[in-house]
């Protein structure tokens, strides 16, 4: 297509992605792709990828479509797309026909693939408009994923084991950024995980996250770690305090599974205006407390007992953060993996792992997060025989009030 001939003004745009949005409401999830195909042809693009993340966080996978085209699974690592995606910015890559352009994905601030397509040549119109183009896209996919299986079947690169199912089910979306706080989590191992959970939400200045591990394998630890989310849940919708919460939390595992099981748990609040938290740790490894990419201290507080053994008024540890801190919770998979030599892995050596990746420069909480895990598994000789996750939140302070502000 003659590039001259192609109307790439904002007032074509803005008719362009309304068109998209017209439609968008009513769009079964199987015409999603032709859709955007036909809205990248009109503005003279070829060769269109919609490339989803794995639940691995290793690759990203092409979704398959009519109109897309279907290619090899990226590495995050080291590919284009992948550095768009941790990046969370465009890349454009010259060839010998175009210019091959990698838009990040991104629904609010969750992160969902990468589009790829090829132009003549990029101007700053192509740019406006193919950053909302896949805004645009991110949020249909996102709100589809609900009706259908098929995006779960293009990022799912293994069998998946049941209690897998229920737990990635149960998960908020893994990233979130405001510009006062991140939050990011990642499970292993991401196709058989089965007690560990996180979950978080944002409520005015207060961000509410708790991190939990169900005792035991398999489909019982999946369904406790359910009912404790569940009750997480609808404490925090309910109640206010933290004390109420684990309570709640306390009650609903005893009742539904009796005296011999038990969830341990971290519960925070965050208020995202002054960095204070609070923090009820029970049962967990205390969370580590990163400054300028090293540790510098571990969030210690008075253990109160896991939930589900009944009745103890939780201790809670306040804690002031300060404006660029990450606080980092695991679950004990982490550390009591054992090595070569039969020796837990342990949070010495966990600590200098952070360490050593705080003396790179950093790509951003998320993808710090995701080397960090890749990291460890890796320093475990590949093995997480046991659930291990990682949770981090980064406060930053500030205000957003500019954004509810036009102009």
């Amino acid at each position: 297509m003659d590039k001259e001939s192609v109307d790439r003004s904002e007032g074509f745009g803005e008719r362009l992605l309304g068109l998209l949005l017209d439609r968008a409401r009513l769009m079964p999830p199987q015409l999603i792709a032709p859709l955007i195909a036909e809205e990248v042809a009109g503005i003279g693009g070829r060769d269109i990828s919609i490339l989803l993340q794995d639940y691995a966080q290793e690759l990203l996978v092409p979704l398959p479509g009519r109109k897309l085209h279907v290619g090899q699974p990226e590495p995050m690592a080291d590919s284009h797309a992948g550095r768009a995606f941790l990046s969370e910015d465009v890349v454009e890559v010259p060839q010998a026909h175009g210019v091959r352009m990698y838009l990040p994905l991104l629904d609010g601030s969750d992160q969902v693939g990468v589009m790829a397509l090829t132009l003549d040549s990029v101007g700053d119109d192509d740019r406006r408009l193919l950053r909302r183009l896949a805004a645009l896209v991110a949020e249909m996919l996102v709100t589809k994923n609900a009706y259908t299986d098929q995006f779960f079947q293009a990022r799912r690169r293994e069998p998946m084991s049941v209690s897998a199912e229920i737990q990635w089910s149960l998960l908020p979306p893994l990233t979130m950024s405001v510009p006062q706080v991140a939050v990011a989590g990642i499970l292993e191992p991401a196709y058989r995980v089965a007690g560990d959970s996180f979950d978080y939400a944002l409520n005015d200045n207060i961000l509410h996250a708790a991190v939990i591990d169900a005792m035991g394998h398999g489909l019982d630890a999946a369904a406790m770690a359910t009912i404790a989310i569940g009750a997480y849940r609808h404490a925090r919708r309910v109640f206010i305090s933290l004390p109420e919460k684990y309570a709640f939390m306390d009650d609903a595992v005893s009742r539904q599974f009796g005296p011999d099981h038990f969830v341990t748990a971290q519960l925070m609040h965050v208020n995202i205006a002054t960095g204070e938290m609070e923090l009820v740790n029970a049962g967990h490894p205390a969370p580590l407390l990163i400054r300028d990419g090293k540790v510098v201290q571990q969030l210690e507080s008075a253990t109160t007992l896991p939930v589900g053994f009944g009745g103890e008024q939780p201790r809670i540890k306040e804690h002031v953060l300060q404006r660029g801190d990450r606080v980092l919770c695991y679950t004990d998979g982490i550390i009591e993996e054992h090595v070569a030599g039969g020796e837990p892995f342990g949070e010495e050596r966990l600590i200098r792992c952070i360490n050593h990746l705080g003396e790179e420069p950093s790509k951003g909480m998320r993808a710090d997060l995701r080397r960090l895990s890749h990291t460890l598994k890796r320093e475990r000789g590949g093995r997480t025989s046991d659930d291990a996750t990682l949770f981090m939140i980064e406060w930053r302070g500030g205000a957003a009030d500019h954004l509810a502000v036009l102009g």
